[in-house]
């Protein structure tokens, strides 16, 4: 059974509301343990299901293996870059409709366009915004793609 307090928060965004009968699930890819860990603390706390990855290949795998309604990726990962990441999802059938949303320290214009070319629903940059409002924002992207 569904808590409603944990539906809502203030402004009315969802928190863990249930996508198509289960928990809403995000898929953190980050290589710094730290900001990885700090990012998946503040959404587990928020009632999200989250599966952290390391690099892109681990990504990957727990892209196909959970299915998430939404996607964190650094660009600047050990092996397969982000880029290369956003690449193989948009060639993968079963994982090509996950929302990603790029999070880097990146901020170049050409960056940001290659990132939406490939297929990125938004690209925050990690110098500009606190986790807290990383998660304001997954909370909003989750709300205009799922409500």
């Amino acid at each position: 059974m569904e808590n409603s307090s944990n539906n809502q928060t203030e402004g009315s965004l969802p928190v863990a509301r249930v996508v198509e009968n289960r928990a809403v699930h995000l898929v953190v890819i980050e290589d710094d343990k730290f900001l990885r860990d700090l990012i998946v603390r503040k959404l587990t706390k928020e009632g999200f299901v989250v599966t952290e990855a390391p690099d892109g290949e681990a990504g990957l795998k727990a892209m196909r293996e959970h299915l998430p309604q939404l996607v964190l990726l650094d660009i600047l990962l050990p092996g397969m870059s982000g880029f290369d990441v956003l690449e193989a999802v948009h060639k993968d059938e079963k994982i090509s409709s996950i929302p990603v949303v790029v999070l880097s320290n990146l901020g170049q214009q050409e960056d940001i366009e290659r990132a939406h070319s490939l297929g990125a629903k938004d690209f925050l940059i990690k110098a500009k915004h606190t986790p807290g409002e990383i998660v304001t924002r997954v909370k909003e992207i989750l709300h205009e793609l799922y409500m």
